[in-house]
């Protein structure tokens, strides 16, 4: 009963957007000169969407759940966020044509989506660039990746409010354990809509298909995929361990999630309202670190409870085969891949 009344909600909220989000097709006539949006010098509320996969139980939902909290309270009445998990409404591709359509609307969704826009996005979260949290996020502060900031703004009306939404290096669930990358062949693998997980999973050895997360559940169940590669927390808390019992340590992607929001809409915000709503998502980003890096240990345990086997793997060997990945770009910025490396070389030195 719960199912159909979310999915009713989801509807209503689906038919809803056509008024909501058309309206930012008025926004410039009706902003005043202070920058002011237009419904809130009538004291009406500003409705936003804020869509994510993230299931309930998962630590990225429960920080969204607080930011949306504190944002609603913090602005007095004037903004109030609606938080939607579980893919109820539109995720990835779908919900990223939202935030290009100029919805009133924030998505909370894998960098890889803004890589559609701008590919470079790709190859700033290649498979094994980073060994830890904090080689990330100092490469994410380089002007290289605040340069793709820009880029997708101006050209697309996209603006990203963070790229710091981490939830664990992605591993394999599966139905066998793996330790090599021929340990792979055969083995159908869940992916996100995304030519990079596509490719990555290819040259680890794989069968990638594409598929929302939702339905990955049920999908294992009826034998359609072997497995899906996630991080120990989408694992625990998404049950798979219901479903698949070994776990094996490849750590190929960083789980990553960026929020984004139109230009459209940010510009029709007062400045207090996107003040609150910068801050709130960057100590909601760090809430999630700090319980993320907590849990990670506990919930290995929890799933050791669970009969879940977790497997060392040839890491030598993986890196090898998933090195071609960078040469299936072209679309890339020539020598961004060295460019990376060679961001990655003066962040590790100052570590």
């Amino acid at each position: 009963m719960k199912k159909v009344l979310l999915i009713l909600l989801a509807l209503a909220m689906v038919f809803s957007l056509a008024a909501c989000g058309n309206g930012a097709d008025d926004s410039d006539s009706g902003n005043s000169s202070n920058g002011e949006a237009s419904g809130n010098e009538n004291g009406e509320t500003k409705v936003i969407t804020v869509s994510t996969k993230f299931v309930d139980d998962e630590q990225t939902a429960i920080s969204l759940k607080n930011v949306v909290e504190a944002v609603n309270e913090r602005s007095d009445g004037s903004l109030e966020l609606q938080l939607f998990t579980s893919g109820v409404l539109p995720i990835g591709k779908d919900g990223m044509e939202q935030i290009i359509q100029g919805s009133d609307w924030i998505l909370v969704e894998g960098v890889n989506f803004l890589g559609d826009y701008v590919p470079d996005y790709n190859a700033i979260t290649g498979p094994f660039l980073y060994s830890t949290f904090d080689e990330y996020f100092a490469m994410m502060q380089t002007d290289l990746v605040q340069n793709l900031n820009q880029q997708i703004e101006e050209e697309h009306g996209v603006k990203v409010l963070s790229l710091d939404w981490v939830f664990g290096f992605r591993s394999m669930m599966t139905n066998e354990p793996i330790t090599t990358p021929e340990d792979m062949n055969g083995m159908n693998i869940r992916v996100p809509t995304s030519q990079l997980y596509t490719y990555t999973i290819e040259a680890m050895g794989g069968n990638p298909v594409s598929m929302p997360y939702p339905d990955t559940y049920a999908a294992i169940q009826q034998g359609v995929i072997d497995g899906v590669e996630g991080s120990i927390m989408t694992y625990y808390g998404t049950q798979q361990y219901e479903n698949v019992k070994e776990y094996s340590l490849t750590n190929h992607l960083l789980g990553v999630s960026a929020v984004s929001i139109s230009t459209s809409l940010w510009d029709s915000l007062t400045e207090e309202q996107q003040t609150i709503i910068v801050e709130e998502f960057e100590k909601g980003a760090e809430e999630n670190l700090e319980e993320t890096v907590k849990a990670e240990e506990e919930y290995e345990e929890l799933l050791k409870e669970e009969g879940v086997t977790f497997h060392e793997v040839d890491a030598a060997a993986f890196l090898a085969a998933a090195e071609p990945v960078y040469s299936k770009f072209p679309q890339w910025t020539p020598g961004i891949y060295e460019e990376i490396l060679e961001e990655l070389e003066k962040i590790k030195a100052d570590q």
